[in-house]
């Protein structure tokens, strides 16, 4: 209740953007006293051969650039997934481009894959990992195409991106799903993404003797047959599994915010508990199709012990959350690992 109090009177009065970067400075100088706050008792569990401290982790967007691993990790996350990370370093979307839609606890963003490029994130993991902290770290790495680069040469952009990250990875992630990048989106096509998804695979699994494990993640506003169509792809290919999902372009009628301030925020990816319908569906949906030749990450809405538990009744491996975390507090990730059995 303290932390509702606080972000009802404070931070909902301040800009998205600043606030995330003074939280995120707080969450990295806080670690010496959240790791004694908030430790959650180990329930491992092994998941595309990685062992996981638990099944609950920090969806990617929260830590673009791998500067605050081990202080969200102390705030009770199992894992966290560092990105979204481009081949070439960029500056996003101009602001404001972070928007509330605090009735909804939801967010709209279109920041635009804003990150230090990968060659830069690759050497601060590098780091990272030659600590004994860095090296129990469960990291997963999202990788996106560089705005710049033509949708042609997307497989060549994401090669680049694994072939300097993956040696850090505990998994890669493959994000053909955001809709603040030109023409990402149409990446999903399964002509489009077989190229790519070969292309990074080849990486990952001849990355100096360890193979590191591959995920795509797809967007929750595809139809039904093109959700079986990523599906069939990624087991085709022999790829390690699937995120479901990523935001949504949607704005459904069910949101409690009033219209006008739906439309001031604009373009970008929706998120929040609006979502979690949709992306639960497509969860089950892939592992009704995949059995179990995929594993699943669920990712979209998550806000609730509740929602955890579900998600993993319906075939979620691992879940995960960003959005809720905004809202929900520094107690909030520790609450939700403890169900996440």
């Amino acid at each position: 209740m303290a932390y509702d109090a606080l972000f009802d009177t404070v931070f909902a009065r301040m800009d998205p953007e600043r606030i995330h970067e003074r939280a995120f400075a707080a969450i990295r100088a806080g670690r010496p006293v959240t790791e004694r706050l908030f430790r959650v008792e180990p329930s491992p569990v092994t998941v595309m051969g990685v062992e996981f401290p638990h099944r609950f982790g920090l969806a990617a967007g929260f830590d673009k650039n791998a500067r605050g691993v081990l202080g969200l990790l102390a705030l009770g996350f199992g894992h966290v997934e560092i990105g979204t990370v481009t081949a070439r370093p960029q500056p996003g979307n101009d602001r404001p481009r972070l928007f509330r839609l605090v009735d909804d606890h939801a967010i709209v963003n279109r920041m635009g894959f804003n990150n230090d490029g990968a060659a830069a994130v690759a050497s601060r993991l590098h780091r990272l990992r030659a600590t004994d902290a860095g090296r129990r770290a469960v990291i997963g790495v999202n990788i996106g195409k560089t705005k710049v680069v033509p949708v042609e040469h997307a497989a060549q952009d994401y090669v680049e991106s694994a072939r300097l990250l993956a040696p850090f990875a505990d998994y890669l992630v493959v994000n053909v799903s955001s809709p603040n990048t030109p023409g990402l989106r149409d990446l999903q096509a399964v002509d489009s993404l077989e190229p790519i998804l070969s292309a990074v695979k080849r990486v990952a699994d001849d990355n100096h003797g360890r193979r590191v494990p591959l995920v795509v993640k797809i967007a929750p506003d595809l139809a039904d047959e093109d959700v079986d169509a990523v599906t069939d792809l990624a087991l085709s290919l022999g790829l390690d599994g699937i995120s479901a999902t990523n935001t949504t372009i949607a704005r459904p009628e069910v949101l409690r915010t009033d219209r006008a301030t739906i439309e001031a925020a604009g373009a970008g990816g929706l998120s929040g508990p609006v979502l979690a319908g949709r992306a639960l569906e497509v969860l089950r949906r892939i592992r009704a199709r995949a059995g179990g030749g995929l594993a699943l990450v669920g990712v979209g809405g998550v806000t609730t012990e509740a929602d955890v538990r579900e998600r993993i009744a319906a075939g979620a491996d691992l879940v995960q959350a960003y959005t809720g975390f905004i809202y929900g507090g520094p107690a909030w990730p520790s609450r939700l690992a403890r169900v996440a059995r």
